[in-house]
């Protein structure tokens, strides 16, 4: 469709980007990664007017779905997906590092995807990339027609995610994003999970931990 609009809330203790995705001329919406303020995400969808299609997971802290039982309790009907990977991750306090920040959370998902799986939402089609390393079911949302990525805490600007917690590796975190994220055209927004929207381009050349990657 082309005409993808964005709205980026910051929100959580650790400053997380929660996205609310819609295309104009329609009132569906995605969210990506509700990490808390789950009244607050309920009553902007109420304002906008919008309606919640699904929620969308790019990985299993509790940083960025933390709010997603709360907002199911309002609204039950609403699917949530997550890399099949992922399921263990999602559904263990210590995985998901929620007893680190002294709470109790886990979530079940309700349709668990496969690597190159693709989605048609928002009457457009979602390719969904596999891209371990910061936790073993990272997945990015790869909107070709809009021409953006949404990676979660894989790719950041002028950085990557940390692979020091439960099912990471840092070695699979190079290796993911060069397979699945740098294959993608230049000009590709990324949306991360934390700091400022780059795109694929930039970080190929910039990036300091690729040292300028070549194609």
């Amino acid at each position: 469709m082309g005409d993808l609009i964005v709205i980026t809330n910051v929100l959580g203790s650790l400053s997380t980007n929660s996205y609310i995705v819609y295309h104009t001329g329609s009132r569906e919406a995605l969210l990506f990664d509700p990490p808390s303020n789950a009244d607050f995400i309920l009553n902007m969808l109420k304002q906008q007017g919008l309606k919640l299609q699904a929620i969308m997971l790019t990985h299993g802290h509790i940083d960025h779905m933390g709010a997603v039982n709360a907002i199911k309790k309002a609204l039950p009907e609403v699917p949530v997906y997550a890399a099949r990977e992922e399921q263990e991750v999602l559904g263990d306090m210590n995985m998901n590092l929620s007893l680190m920040l002294g709470v109790r959370e886990t979530v079940e998902a309700d349709r668990y995807l496969r690597n190159g799986e693709k989605l048609t939402l928002l009457g457009t089609e979602i390719e969904c990339r596999l891209v371990p390393g910061h936790t073993k079911g990272g997945m990015c949302y790869y909107f070709a027609e809009d021409g953006m990525v949404f990676s979660g805490d894989t790719l950041f600007a002028g950085s990557v995610g940390r692979s020091d917690f439960p099912t990471g590796s840092a070695a699979t975190l190079i290796r993911s994003i060069e397979e699945q994220l740098f294959t993608l055209p230049d000009n590709t927004k990324v949306y991360s999970g934390h700091g400022d929207v780059t795109d694929i381009g930039t970080e190929k050349l910039h990036n300091p931990f690729f040292g300028g990657y070549l194609v």
